[in-house]
């Protein structure tokens, strides 16, 4: 199958982003105290985390969904790209890619935004992350149903180099 028709990169708080689910980097306990996850908390609600922590612990490499509390996202999908041992695994990394878009389908959704997955706790570099990120959402996110995605980057360097991993992936030298 062909790639979304339209895959946009904003920087900013994922959380303020008006999509189908907001997709963000999670541990195995599934408590959502840093980065893009800890934004969705504090602009969607305590409820968020409580219903994700209720489906947990998960492995890495997999993904949960919960309602999206307060956000303008009726959904948010946590999922697992590098566990508590901080390890960066390429494999386990496409594999929470590929269990967050496999949560498509079955919730119908069509446009999605998702955070840099891999940089927490230094476990991958900005580029290998958005490297892995690009190649696994342009692998999967035809085959999940998506319409478009917005991958949704905080600083300058991650927006950066999200634009050219998508551009070195769609010239076909990624």
């Amino acid at each position: 199958m062909s790639e979304p028709s339209e895959i946009d990169v904003w920087q900013g708080e994922i959380a303020e982003l008006e999509v189908d689910a907001l997709v963000i980097g999670a541990s195995e306990s599934l408590f959502m105290t840093t980065g893009p996850a800890a934004s969705v908390k504090r602009h969607g609600g305590d409820a968020i985390e409580r219903a994700a922590v209720d489906q947990g612990p998960i492995q890495p490499g997999s993904a949960i969904a919960t309602g999206g509390g307060l956000l303008a996202a009726p959904y948010v999908i946590h999922t697992v790209a590098v566990g508590h041992d901080r390890i960066g695994d390429p494999a386990r990394l496409q594999a929470a890619v590929a269990a967050a878009l496999a949560l498509c389908p079955p919730l119908q959704l069509h446009r999605i935004a998702i955070a840099l997955l891999g940089t927490e706790y230094g476990a991958f570099t900005v580029d290998e992350a958005a490297d892995l990120l690009v190649a696994s959402l342009l692998a999967g996110a035809a085959d999940a149903g998506l319409d478009s995605m917005v991958i949704a980057t905080v600083h300058p360097a991650e927006t950066q180099a999200v634009g050219e991993a998508l551009a070195r992936h769609r010239a076909g030298v990624g």
